[in-house]
């Protein structure tokens, strides 16, 4: 496609129009943060979907509202609904999609102020979501309905959607969708997800995911006499001694090409989620009974990089808890995959990537930064089921901060991150590349 001509004076005038509304896009995201969307369990994701498509609706948009039946945790008590929204250009062009999840993990303690109260002090609005990922939601809302106030006269379409559960692995959000084509050509041609990754980077990926189940098992008996048992704890034990003595020196090797931040991300690591064995505990205060534990669970999160195949991932912990079998008496496990996300990475030079740079240059008179993410987000689902290469995620907010007591994100931060996904869709409606 030709690129259509750019005249100067249009840039100066949408961001003169969207840093005119710089109280209008913390009114929103205020909106946004007092509606409690926590995920587990998935509160109030149908208000923050209508509060969303009420507002674009008004402003011209088509809009839909999908349910994911049948998905993890969906119930009539807790429906999974994601809301899409359209605006039609005035002739036949490309479509920009800019997608953000409307769920946030628990408060949590440890907070000054309410953490859905979405309190605004210091140049900053505070609560939970504010960063991760509300603020990057207002701000892509406003910088859109700025493009469209602003009389270009740009070809295609733009999309807006607010989607549910990328907290819990996006199945009832993204992937849902994107298995029903809403994030596939020929809709949908450019995607900019407004994760806060800080407002002079492009982030063009994220590492791999593994999650798994190890149990040991052994065999039950009395406390006092140890020997007539087999504990599962003191099996998992040597696992976890495998591991420091194997498993994490060889993970330190291992060292990817890709632009990961923060520097420790750039190698393979392994996180132990959780880690139980014997009784349950007892919450009123009592003694469990003296017994050995005839069984221990540990969950495993294993972050593998673009150059590891998930096969030799999988392997090299079998592998590991196989020598332990072979080498110690009673060693008996079993290994359960939970979730797994493969690597994914877009091109620096694809347009979406090249149009958020030009734009960052622009508006912050910075170059600015390629990098990819330590954990995975919705890109997996847009780059693995829809096939759409040409994504990226790009917003306000500062990745530290997320999950954090006195999250919060800088108002500043949103007004210039508006500007730059303005100028990036214009790019991209107008084919400049």
């Amino acid at each position: 496609m030709t690129a259509l001509a750019v005249d100067p004076r249009d840039e100066d005038r949408l961001r003169t129009l969207i840093d005119g509304r710089e109280a209008e896009l913390i009114a929103l995201t205020q909106d946004l943060i007092r509606i409690p969307t926590v995920n587990p369990p998935g509160d109030a994701y149908v208000p923050c979907a209508e509060l969303i498509g009420t507002r674009l609706a008004r402003r011209g948009f088509e809009v839909s509202y999908v349910r994911a039946e049948g998905t993890p945790g969906d119930s009539d008590r807790y429906p999974r609904v994601n809301v899409i929204a359209r605006h039609e250009g005035k002739r036949p062009g490309p479509t920009v999609h800019f997608n953000s999840h409307i769920d946030v993990v628990e408060a949590g303690g440890g907070w000054s102020v309410d953490p859905f109260a979405a309190v605004v002090k210091d140049g900053r609005v505070y609560g939970r979501g504010a960063c991760d990922m509300k603020g990057g939601l207002a701000a892509s809302i406003v910088a859109v309905e700025a493009l469209i106030d602003s009389g270009l006269d740009l070809p295609g379409a733009i999309e807006i959607s607010g989607t549910v559960d990328e907290e819990s692995g996006g199945f009832g959000g993204v992937a849902y969708l994107a298995e029903r084509g809403w994030f596939s050509k020929p809709r949908v041609d450019h995607v900019i997800i407004p994760e806060p990754l800080n407002v002079d980077r492009v982030c063009i990926g994220h590492r791999g995911v593994w999650w798994a189940e190890i149990k040991t098992k052994g065999r039950i008996a009395h406390g006092s006499m140890p020997f007539l048992g087999d504990s599962a704890v003191r099996h998992m034990g040597a696992v976890l001694e495998r591991m420091e003595r194997d498993l994490y020196p060889a993970l330190k090797r291992k060292t990817t090409a890709m632009p990961v931040v923060p520097e420790g991300a750039r190698e393979s690591t392994l996180n132990i989620n959780s880690l139980h064995g014997g009784q349950a505990e007892r919450d009123d205060g009592g003694l469990p009974s003296p017994v050995v534990a005839d069984s221990c669970r540990m969950i495993i999160d294993r972050r593998f990089l673009i150059e590891e195949d998930i096969a030799d991932v999988k392997g090299e912990m079998r592998d590991l808890l196989n020598g332990l079998a072979r080498e110690r008496a009673g060693f008996a496990y079993e290994l359960r995959d939970l979730f797994e996300v493969i690597p994914s990475m877009t091109d620096p030079e694809a347009p979406v990537a090249q149009a958020a740079a030009r734009a960052i240059r622009r508006v912050l008179k910075r170059e600015p930064a390629f990098i990819c993410s330590p954990g995975s987000y919705d890109q997996k689902h847009i780059d693995r089921i829809g096939r759409l290469k040409d994504c990226i995620a790009y917003g306000p907010g500062i990745l530290d901060l997320a999950h954090q007591p006195d999250e919060y994100v800088e108002i500043d931060a949103m007004v210039q991150s508006a500007n730059v996904m303005a100028l990036a869709a214009r790019d991209l409606l107008l084919g400049r590349s």
